[in-house]
């Protein structure tokens, strides 16, 4: 979610807040996309016990990045409740940054989620192949990196890269693909769409035990309120619509990607 987003004023945004905290969401992750939205999403965090936060610039946004925001980034990251570098990645279909500096500050915030040793959370548009060639470059999906995080009790091993690919948007083929190399893949609103079969396929084609879901809220609302602003307790219109593609009960979605979510963020660990 982005309760960070400058689309809300100060009321608003409190009003949001209130929803989630006096929801049955137990957990929900604020998340940055530029220098002012991270550290917004890290005071939130130190507000709200249900909050945590991530930190990192957008693709949109690193037309404005340099060393110095990198840098406060990465201070940032050391504040208790922050779970995850992003979102990070390649958005080709706006091009809102020039392709350069998009590559240059994927490269340099991925190498810094590495070296802290933290979870990343991938934006990725329209450039699938460019994001999955340098996510392997970098070793984001090195033995290594995967021994430094803790078993998964689901699958029973270390096949956790700490990888996730936000608000999911490939075929169902490049979906296996990066779970078999460890990633996590994270469904949204768009799931619920009568005429979105692609994401339904993803669903189906992949194990829970590497599946997230999520809100993007304001963005990606859910059926039946599709239309309105999204708030992070819709999610459960998403759950429910996974637990009708995999067969099983709105119940086993909703307690087993809460532990995902858990593990993968390192909550309550």
């Amino acid at each position: 979610m982005h309760l960070d987003i400058d689309i809300y004023d100060e009321k608003e945004r409190l009003e949001v807040a209130k929803k989630i905290g006096e929801s049955d969401v137990e957990y929900a992750v604020d998340i940055g996309f530029d220098l002012n939205s991270s550290a917004m999403a890290v005071k939130h965090s130190e507000e709200y016990p249900w909050c945590y936060a991530a930190v990192g610039f957008h693709p949109h946004e690193v037309k404005n990045m340099d060393e110095d925001s990198l840098a406060l980034i990465k201070g940032l990251s050391k504040k208790p409740k922050v779970v995850a570098i992003g979102e990070i990645g390649l958005d080709y279909y706006r091009n809102l940054s020039s392709e350069e500096d998009q590559l240059h500050w994927f490269i340099e915030q991925t190498r810094l989620a590495l070296e802290l040793g933290m979870p990343i959370i991938i934006h990725d548009r329209d450039a699938h192949g460019e994001v999955l060639r340098i996510l392997k470059e970098e070793g984001v999906f090195s033995e290594e990196r995967k021994s430094k995080f803790p078993v998964n009790p689901i699958t029973g091993t270390v096949d956790d890269a700490r990888l996730l690919m936000h608000c999911y948007s490939g075929s169902a083929e490049l979906a296996e693909q990066y779970v078999k190399l460890g990633a996590t893949l994270s469904v949204a609103g768009p799931v619920t769409y009568k005429n979105n079969r692609k994401t339904g396929e993803v669903v189906d084609a992949i194990p829970l035990a590497h599946l997230l879901i999520e809100t993007d809220a304001p963005y990606l609302t859910p059926e039946p309120f599709r239309g309105k602003s999204n708030i992070s307790p819709y999610v459960e219109f998403t759950a429910r619509k996974i637990a009708a593609i995999k067969g099983i009960s709105y119940e086993e979605v909703a307690e087993t990607t809460l532990a995902n979510a858990k593990r993968f963020f390192g909550i309550d660990q």
